[in-house]
């Protein structure tokens, strides 16, 4: 008898959790013990289970996959990570790479690939889907810096200059600079658009 490999689903999508959850559960070594829609309920779930993998969808409440994924490296340095994205955009990679991930694959990849994938980390291999490695060395690197995502990402719901700076506990002048710096960077119009080019390039 093979030993089981405990797994942690972090994935908002209820239908979508299930599928993986059921399609993990046909492999002879693969357990899901633990799943969860946020990611702010990953940490507590993987400490609580004692998982070996967790695998985090990147587009969640509470917390992103990237974010839960730097959160678990740091908490839990033996458990591995696999990112998994329905959005092939280089950034993502690049930043679930600098967070920690051992694995960064599409969500619609075969299950057999999935399970695989969970094995070779637990091996000490990294995985990365080559398409995605392709379209992130082509992409090139974030030209923003933390202060501009942070303050792009605020901005993202149509925020006034005045409200970013409350929230953000910057003067309105500092905003201004950063929504321009942005801009510019980005070869964009407007904030707006800054907003979904960052996006658009996994940035945010």
């Amino acid at each position: 008898m093979p030993l089981m490999i405990r797994i942690l689903l972090a994935e908002d999508q209820a239908m979508v959790r299930e599928a993986l959850a059921a399609l993990l559960g046909l492999e002879p070594d693969i357990e899901v013990v633990a799943q969860v829609a946020r990611g702010d309920e990953v940490l507590a779930a993987a400490r609580e289970h004692a998982v070996d993998v967790a695998l985090l969808d990147i587009e969640m409440p509470g917390r992103t996959g990237i974010e839960a994924a730097a959160e678990l490296t740091a908490a839990l340095p033996a458990l591995k990570v696999v990112v998994l994205t329905t959005f092939g955009r280089p950034g993502y990679l690049r930043s679930a790479m600098e967070a920690g991930a051992d694995a960064f694959l599409v969500k619609d990849a075969p299950a057999a690939q999935l399970a695989a994938a969970v094995r070779k980390v637990l091996a000490g291999e990294r995985v990365i889907d080559p398409t995605l490695a392709a379209a992130a060395l082509a992409g090139g690197a974030n030209p923003l810096t933390d202060r501009e995502r942070e303050v792009l990402r605020a901005a993202a719901d149509g925020a006034t200059n005045a409200e970013l700076a409350t929230a953000l506990h910057l003067s309105q002048g500092t905003v201004r600079n950063y929504l321009s710096t942005a801009i510019q960077k980005l070869a964009v119009r407007n904030r707006a658009e800054a907003v979904k080019a960052a996006r658009d390039k996994g940035w945010l």
